[in-house]
């Protein structure tokens, strides 16, 4: 064989070579994350890490994403195959006619809270009739707060309701110029407990205001091009988040090892709260919310945040791509 045969047999070896390799990697995907990498998605960063994905056949592409609300965009114009972003954020996109659906809600309710610090003695929405509360306007945790008052029979001219800019927010709380912010516990509580400070957390969820939490979401176009591929992205991400909730230290391991600047101290404490969001009371499996919930998220949607009526709330969301042996709550 002479020197140019040589050389295409080498070539002809090369290509088939990469070609087995490009096959055994899967077919590419991408997810693009609500946010910076942390507790609240590290389900995809673990089934990633154990190669979950890699057996369902998917070569996936983890993306930081720059809020819910940009995410669900990005779904609904195509730039990304999943999002992972707060189900009421893709409900009222869909309602402007963007084709986006809620395919697997993994923290099943918020992690919405009136937070306190533990010497206030602020155990329930009623426990703040006289008090300073620092609200941020056009948030939603803010524009939920007359749902929660309506929930527990609470006038809202008993509270001295504060509009406080968000870099403030907290430090507002450790001054003591207010009794309570209204904020996330997975965020602003973990900031004011790594200062050294107690905290009291009551989650909106447990006082009438359990909406959904952040779900994956994805085109309606490509869920039925691909129906099975979609499946297998969401069983191998429910096996992550199980295998997460269940080890937090190498969940956060995992983070950190794909997304280098985060710290694993923050996403370890943020579990804390993470755990308690993956399931919502009565759930019997990771991505099911109960049809209650879902009842319950839609009318408190319609009459607090705008959402129309003219559609059912099934038409937001699918269990058609969950998995039948889906990981137990339990």
């Amino acid at each position: 064989m002479n020197r140019r045969s040589l050389i295409a047999a080498a070539t002809l070896i090369a290509l088939s070579t990469t070609t087995a390799f490009a096959q055994s990697a899967g077919k590419p995907m991408k997810i693009t994350l609500n946010f910076l990498a942390a507790a609240p998605n590290a389900g995809f960063m673990m089934a990633k890490q154990l190669g979950l994905y890699e057996k369902a056949g998917i070569n996936l592409t983890i993306e930081e994403g720059k809020g819910s609300g940009t995410t669900a965009q990005m779904v609904a114009t195509g730039q990304t195959d999943i999002g992972f972003a707060d189900a009421p954020a893709a409900m009222q996109l869909r309602t402007k006619g963007a084709p986006v659906k809620i395919i697997a809600p993994v923290l099943q309710t918020n992690g919405f809270a009136i937070i306190s610090l533990d010497e206030s003695n602020i155990a329930s929405p009623k426990d703040l009739i006289g008090k300073k509360v620092a609200v941020q306007p056009g948030t939603a945790q803010t524009t939920l707060l007359d749902a929660i008052l309506a929930s527990n029979q609470i006038d809202k001219t008993k509270l001295d309701i504060i509009n406080i800019d968000p870099g403030a927010f907290v430090g507002a709380l450790l001054e003591k110029k207010v009794d309570a912010i209204l904020g996330g516990a997975d965020f602003h509580s973990i900031q004011i407990r790594e200062r050294g400070f107690k905290v009291r957390d009551i989650f909106y969820r447990d006082v009438g205001v359990p909406t959904v939490g952040l779900s994956m979401i994805a085109r309606d176009d490509r869920i039925k091009a691909d129906a099975d591929l979609f499946k297998k992205f969401v069983e191998a991400s429910l096996q992550g988040w199980d295998a997460a909730r269940k080890n937090p230290d190498a969940a956060a391991d995992a983070v950190v090892a794909q997304f280098p600047s985060v710290k694993k101290a923050q996403v370890l404490a943020q579990f804390d709260v993470v755990n308690k969001l993956l399931c919502a009371p009565g759930a019997t499996s990771l991505g099911k919310v109960p049809e209650k919930n879902w009842t319950v998220s839609f009318d408190l949607l319609t009459q607090y945040l705008g959402l129309p009526k003219d559609k059912p709330i099934t038409d937001y969301y699918s269990t058609e791509l969950l998995p039948a042996s889906a990981p137990a709550c339990s």
